[in-house]
């Protein structure tokens, strides 16, 4: 653990979550919950804890309020530890009065809290992504390379290269150019043999780029260097990454395994619900790499006259005459009798509602904290804390890729319906 001592991890929060919303309504991206009661932020900050790395900053600017609540109810180190999980949020200052202008920003704008830490090493995460990495053997080639920067790269296939950095390595594993989210024939160009860096024939050929995961691990000094010498240039990939490549010693850490970067309401929804199959693409149940979140103490679920199958179901729900395939159960779920719920992510809720607070909302006709009796939820995402009434149906009846539920009570994205976080839907809706 020593020799980690001097580094620091930076876990970027993202922007304002526009391709995620309505989940990013009330929350920053990193704040989402996943798998039933994780956080996208839990993933790289479990990783960083795995790896031996605790001391992390996260950035964020967006609707922080509830990461840093989740953060410093969770990560609590030992008071004889130099170990911390710190959010540091947008702030305006003399020398700096913009808010973040892009990834290299706010790095740029972080520096003044770590610069007396005797730094020699910056690892800069992001903070929506689903993976597992252990990021010693990261480091360790960052260290061996000599590199002054050192960029997490993936195989991908030609249909996925455009919508990431494509870089060219030699050899060596030196990054000798680098392309932001090329297309056509600037894409054709950045063709590489993927086998020189471990992948099968069969593989490489189907996977001939390498894609940069927006990971990286800075020399301090180096860092500095670059985040002064032009202050126009706000983001890693478009303008630091690629200057670099010219003057000094980039490396390509190649990663093999599952990574998803979760950032539209399609790529969240599939890699929820895979999370839910036999052999998921990634495993909660890895004991040697734990994911950590927040322990709440709740009671074990209650499951009655349910037919649930490929499904996963959290802590503290009822389940009553429920039937579900491919489906996850947040916290404190409770779906009533003749439920019928198919490739569904269901949040659950921040709270128990009691059975008198159940009564009184009955005489007003609000429905219950959860969904009600004869309802169908089906390709939908339902957040916290919704109401959704008996004999509903969410099921996308026209296939609507797009739509805007009255005063904000649902959405469609992607053919997806999603209801945010708070909303009621009133009994018999049919959407």
């Amino acid at each position: 653990m020593a020799q980690y001592d001097n580094v620091v991890a930076v876990i970027l929060g993202g922007g304002a979550g526009t391709r995620l919303f309505p989940l990013t309504k009330e929350r920053a991206k990193p704040a989402v919950p996943l798998g039933g009661k994780y956080r996208l932020i839990d993933v790289p900050v479990s990783n960083c804890i795995n790896s031996g790395i605790t001391q992390i900053f996260v950035l964020t600017q967006y609707n922080s309020a509830s990461l840093n609540r989740h953060i410093s109810r969770t990560y609590r180190f030992s008071s004889f530890s130099t170990g911390f999980v710190e959010v540091l949020a947008a702030e305006q200052r003399l020398d700096s009065p913009e808010w973040f202008q892009g990834t290299a920003d706010a790095v740029r704008q972080m520096i003044p809290h770590i610069r007396d830490w005797h730094i020699n090493t910056v690892l800069i995460l992001s903070g929506d992504h689903l993976y597992r990495m252990d990021y010693r053997k990261f480091l360790a080639r960052h260290f061996e390379t000599k590199a002054d920067i050192t960029v997490s790269v993936i195989p991908c296939r030609p249909d996925e290269a455009e919508g990431f950095g494509i870089l060219k390595a030699d050899e060596a594993g030196r990054i000798v150019e680098f392309k932001e989210k090329p297309g056509g024939d600037a894409l054709e160009s950045m063709r590489v043999d993927t086998t020189k860096f471990g992948l099968t024939e069969e593989e490489s050929e189907k996977r001939p780029f390498l894609a940069s995961m927006g990971i990286y691990v800075f020399n301090y000094e180096r860092l500095i260097e670059f985040l002064k010498e032009d202050e126009t240039r706000v983001d890693f990939g478009k303008e630091i990454i690629p200057s670099a490549i010219e003057k000094y010693n980039v490396q390509a850490h190649l990663f093999k395994d599952y990574w998803e970067d979760i950032g539209t309401i399609r790529s969240f929804y599939d890699a929820n619900l895979d999370l839910a199959a036999p052999l998921p693409k990634f495993n909660f149940f890895n004991t040697d790499a734990p994911i950590y979140t927040r322990s709440r103490y709740l009671p074990p679920s209650k499951v009655q006259n349910c037919d649930i199958d490929n499904s996963m179901i959290s802590e503290g729900c009822i389940l009553n005459g429920v039937y579900a395939r491919r489906s996850i159960f947040g916290l404190r779920s409770r779906i009533d009798k003749g439920a019928h719920i198919e490739n569904s992510i269901i949040m659950g809720s921040d709270f128990f509602e009691s059975i008198e607070e159940i009564q009184k909302n009955k005489t007003r006709q609000i429905p219950a904290v959860g969904i009600g009796q004869n309802t169908t939820v089906r390709r939908a995402i339902i957040d916290k804390n919704t109401r959704i009434g008996n004999n509903v149906q969410l099921v996308n009846h026209n296939n609507v890729e797009t739509a805007d539920g009255e005063n904000g009570s649902y959405y469609i994205r992607e053919g997806i319906i999603i209801v945010p976080k708070n909303a009621t839907i009133p009994d018999g809706t049919i959407v």
